[in-house]
């Protein structure tokens, strides 16, 4: 199949497919003699993966890595699962530095309902976001 097929059948753009291509996260394609690329379903399943495991938050960097090691005859799984927990951690961070931020902006909305415009001191910049003691 055509760049452009492949791009239809796998939800990523011709463009993204070259990039890819010259990252090496597919295999170098097979060239027509009027040096159009063609893929095959091994190119679109692999598109699919790095897909699959960009959705569940892996950079391109360990996409490559599941990849290579795939390559060399290995299982990924421990490998994928340690990325996969590394994640999960950071999410988790993530998680509690926005809930954090979210009872600071509850305070801070609390606050700022009850200040008068009219009251707020000429040498401070904004009454509802100077710091507090």
């Amino acid at each position: 199949m055509k760049i452009g097929e492949l791009a239809g059948r796998s939800g990523v753009t011709a463009k993204t497919i070259r990039f890819y291509d010259e990252i090496g996260l597919l295999p170098p394609a097979d060239r027509e003699q009027n040096g159009y690329r063609v893929y095959d379903e091994t190119a679109l399943r692999r598109l699919l993966f790095v897909r699959h495991a960009q959705a569940a938050g892996l950079t391109l960097r360990e996409i490559a890595q599941v990849l290579a090691i795939r390559s060399e005859g290995r299982a990924p799984c421990v490998h994928v699962t340690g990325v996969l927990h590394q994640h999960l951690a950071q999410v988790e961070t993530r998680l509690a530095e926005l809930r954090a931020t979210r009872e600071e902006l509850i305070e801070l909305i609390g606050f700022a309902e009850g200040v008068d415009p009219a009251t707020c001191p000429d040498d401070m910049i904004c009454s509802i976001l100077a710091p507090r003691e």
